[in-house]
C-alpha cells in the first residue's frame, strides 16, 4: 500500500487495517516510516523483496506516474488507486503493460460492499437508508 500512513486517523490507515483483519498481506511503503501496523515498511514498491499482485496507491495524482512505472517493474498485476485518485495517463500505460487497473475507488469499501464488512472498521451507520438531510439541518437520527 504506497503512501499507508502510520497516523491511525488517516483513510490509508483505516484500510490497511481492514484489509489485515481480512486476512490479506498489506506491505506497507512509505520512505518517512520504518514499521506501520507491525509490518516493515518500505521507501519504494520497486525496494520490496519478492513480487507484489496489487499496488494500492493512497498518494496524490501527481505521483501515480512514478508509482505505476515501479508497479510494471516488479510485475505487478494490479494497480489500484484510491478515492479521488484519477491519472488517465497512468492507467493507459499500465493497461499496456498487461496490468489491470482500478481507479477512484477504495478497495476497503469495495471488498466490505461484497463480502458483507461495511460496519468493520469505522462504517457502521446502523441505518440503510436513501433519505436525504434536509438543507439548513443537522444530521437526522433514525431508530
Amino acid at each position: 500500500m504506497v503512501g499507508l500512513s502510520s497516523n491511525e486517523f488517516r483513510p490509508s490507515h483505516f484500510a490497511a487495517k481492514y484489509l489485515l483483519s481480512e486476512g490479506y498481506e498489506v506491505i506497507p511503503v512509505n520512505p518517512r516510516e520504518k514499521e506501520i501496523l507491525g509490518q516493515v515498511c518500505y521507501p519504494s514498491v520497486t525496494a520490496i523483496p519478492g513480487g507484489v499482485e496489487f499496488v494500492d496507491i493512497f498518494r496524490e495524482t501527481a505521483a501515480v506516474p512514478q508509482i505505476v512505472d515501479e508497479a510494471i517493474a516488479v510485475g505487478a498485476k494490479v494497480v489500484w488507486m484510491q478515492l479521488g485518485v484519477i491519472h488517465e495517463e497512468a492507467a493507459e500505460k499500465a493497461v499496456a503493460a498487461g496490468l489491470e487497473v482500478v481507479m477512484d475507488r477504495c478497495m476497503k469499501i469495495e471488498h466490505a460492499r461484497f463480502f458483507g464488512g461495511l460496519n468493520t472498521l469505522g462504517m457502521n451507520t446502523a441505518v440503510i437508508t436513501s433519505r436525504r438531510r434536509r438543507a439548513g439541518r443537522g444530521p437526522t437520527l433514525l431508530a
